[in-house]
């Protein structure tokens, strides 16, 4: 099983559904002992405090607020006993770092937050005398805080604001969100005073329920859509096909009557003196020719390529046809984003709180400048942040591709059952289990390949981002070409992937051979596949572009009936992106169908002719495409007699 090295000399006979066998179980335990890395990671990341420390906190002098603590050697107010103090209290709040995203401030556990504000240091020593929360550092006592030489360094910055500790991260958290002008300002550009921050947030609190609303209706939107598509992809098709030949031939009949104008009027000038204005008048009717020719060539083209690729054009009209009906047959296909959303949101969850872990994670130091602590990592526990990130890579990109396998096994399942009626009851979880019992080591294989693209493309984007305004734009250029070029790589290996994941479906074979299989069918289908990934993708941007619209027109008409809302700005925008994820999720989900049934549909007219033993399995709505396919089809060879074809039992 040679990655794309294969040396077969005969012809792959291909055997849908009969055999079933462990693909790529190698992978399989690799992926494994890579997973329990990761487990292991938590696990002493966990082990060695870092949870607690994330949790509860730790002041400046090392000390684990709301426990008993070790000493640190060197640090002279650490070993303290914490158990009373639980709260995690910075002194200047709003002094924020916001290029490595932390607060600059000394830190010290006490028993209670401020909740209200504290003008003078007198204040701060009655709010320690009345409830027992000393707000300055440890060595100073309570009655010198106003008269003590370094208050100004180890009390709080005055005014203290009133605050609160948050629900599950014991931090004293300043109430008025103006404290964080600064850090707002670097990530909102478009918020420029406190009032307009108010605003906004006071009308995206008040339309809560308005903006819910509208995310479910984008959600029932999408699932519409991807059941109504096959009725109205006809229509999208053929007025993006008129819209563009109009376009093209207006377009160059206006370049050519402005070429022909601006000549006329030249040439009636003609007897006159040049002048620098008749000069420039020439260079623009030499320009108005250049540019008439360059779109008659152009149309001429665009003319031909509709006029011989209009049948590969319907087969992709009669693919997104046949994909509605499949949703039909299998509405547990609608399901699927839910299900990845779902995976996907409790893996970056428990990744981001073993990543936050991580950062609490390692040997106190002290540092030079102030003599505070922090813990930092070194030696091989950097190593273990590295591993994590090709965690998230890794992992994320196996759950995708379990839903593309899982799309693929239902949506094969379907087309090579010629009696519908004897479909499993569910063909969606009967893929599932397929999946977890022979193929996870292929989608290991396959995620591991995107992820090796992956990594160097997001460490160049690194790269550049720290490097901006600092580099010369020779070396700007460069980067941004390997970047696009990664990007690009990504792409084409993701399609690739998909469709070996659909030929290992079909035969059960392994990753390599089914991504050799699956290229040999793309290139001899190369046209096909250029029609349908080009105007198919159009069609399902115009889906997208439907239901984005439908749900901004109804967030208009409802924020207009509520007068309250002053602010839309915000709620609409959320409104939108919400529906624009909504709508890709899904209508990818309906976009991964449509090329499972064309690879099919290529395998099936390439090895079966509709003679007895050989009858098709396609849709009754796909055998006049399959007809020419073998008559007048792309392939380089041909096999069979030919004959009559057999529809499949519907």
């Amino acid at each position: 099983n040679q990655c794309c090295g294969m040396h077969q000399q005969k012809q792959r006979e291909w055997k849908p559904l009969e055999d079933r066998s462990c693909t790529d179980v190698p992978w399989l335990i690799i992926f494994t002992l890579f997973c329990v890395g990761m487990a292991g990671i938590a696990g002493f990341s966990i082990y060695t405090g870092a949870a607690s420390r994330l949790i509860s906190g730790y002041d400046s002098y090392g000390n684990t607020c709301g426990q008993k603590n070790s000493k640190i050697q060197g640090v002279e107010l650490s070993g303290r006993d914490q158990t009373d103090n639980k709260y995690v209290f910075f002194l200047d709040p709003c002094n924020i770092d916001i290029l490595n995203r932390k607060i600059k401030s000394m830190a010290l556990c006490v028993s209670r937050c401020p909740d209200r504000e504290l003008k003078t240091y007198t204040d701060i020593k009655k709010f320690a005398l009345q409830n027992g929360s000393e707000l300055c550092s440890y060595d100073i006592p309570v009655s010198k805080y106003p008269s003590h030489g370094e208050r100004s360094k180890k009390c709080p910055k005055l005014p203290v604001p009133p605050s609160k500790s948050l629900p599950v991260f014991h931090r004293c958290t300043p109430v008025d969100i103006s404290c964080y002008a600064q850090f707002a300002e670097a990530f909102v550009t478009f918020v420029s005073d406190n009032s307009m921050l108010h605003r906004v947030v006071a009308g995206v609190m008040a339309s809560k329920e308005i903006i819910m609303g509208l995310c479910v209706l984008a959600l029932v939107l999408s699932i519409i859509l991807m059941v109504v598509i096959r009725y109205i992809s006809v229509v999208l098709v053929w007025m993006l096909t008129a819209l563009v030949v109009l376009g093209s031939l207006g377009g160059t009949g206006v370049l050519w009557w402005l070429y022909v104008d601006h000549r006329t009027n030249l040439t009636d000038q003609t007897g006159t003196t040049p002048t620098p204005q008749q000069q420039v008048a020439t260079d623009n009717v030499q320009a108005l020719l250049v540019y008439a020719v360059i779109a008659t060539v152009f149309t001429v083209i665009l003319l031909l390529l509709l006029f011989f690729m209009r049948k590969r054009v319907a087969l992709t009209i009669t693919l997104f046809h046949v994909a509605g009906k499949v949703f039909t047959h299998l509405p547990l296909l609608a399901l699927q984003p839910f299900w990845t959303f779902l995976s996907l949101m409790l893996f970056w969850v428990s990744w981001l709180g073993v990543f936050l872990f991580l950062g609490t994670t390692g040997s106190p130091v002290q540092s030079e400048e102030t003599g505070l602590v922090e813990y930092r990592m070194s030696g091989p526990l950097q190593y273990m942040v590295w591993y994590h990130a090709v965690g998230l890579i890794w992992i994320s990109q196996f759950i995708l591709a379990c839903q593309q396998m899982t799309v693929a096994g239902a949506v094969v399942t379907y087309y090579f059952t010629r009696n519908k009626s004897q479909l499993p009851m569910t063909p969606i979880v009967s893929s599932m289990l397929r999946l977890a019992r022979y193929h996870l080591g292929t989608v290991a294989k396959g995620s591991f390949i995107i992820t090796l693209v992956e990594i160097p493309r997001l460490i160049l984007t690194y790269i550049h981002n720290q490097l901006k305004g600092k580099e010369n734009a020779c070396a700007r250029c460069m980067l941004k070409a390997c970047i696009c070029c990664l990007w690009c790589l990504k792409k084409c290996l993701t399609y690739l992937n998909q469709n070996a994941y659909t030929a290992t479906a079909i035969n059960s074979t392994g990753f390599c051979t089914s991504a050799c299989d699956a290229f040999v069918i793309l290139v001899e289908n190369a046209l096909r596949v250029a029609t349908i990934n080009t105007v198919g993708d159009f069609v399902l941007f115009l889906g997208k572009v439907l239901i984005v619209s439908c749900t901004a027109f109804v967030g208009v008409l409802s924020l207009n009936y509520q007068r309250d809302y002053t602010v839309w700005v915000l709620p609409l925008l959320i409104v939108c992106l919400f529906s624009w994820l909504v709508a890709h999720c899904f209508l990818s989900v309906f976009e991964i169908v449509v090329d499972v049934l064309f690879l099919c549909f290529a395998v099936d007219t390439k090895h079966n002719d509709g003679s007895p033993g050989r009858e098709f399995y396609m849709d009754k709505a796909l055998m006049v495409r399959g007809r020419e396919a073998r008559l007048g089809g792309d392939r380089p060879e041909t096999d069979g007699d030919g004959g009559e074809m057999k529809p499949t039992v519907s």
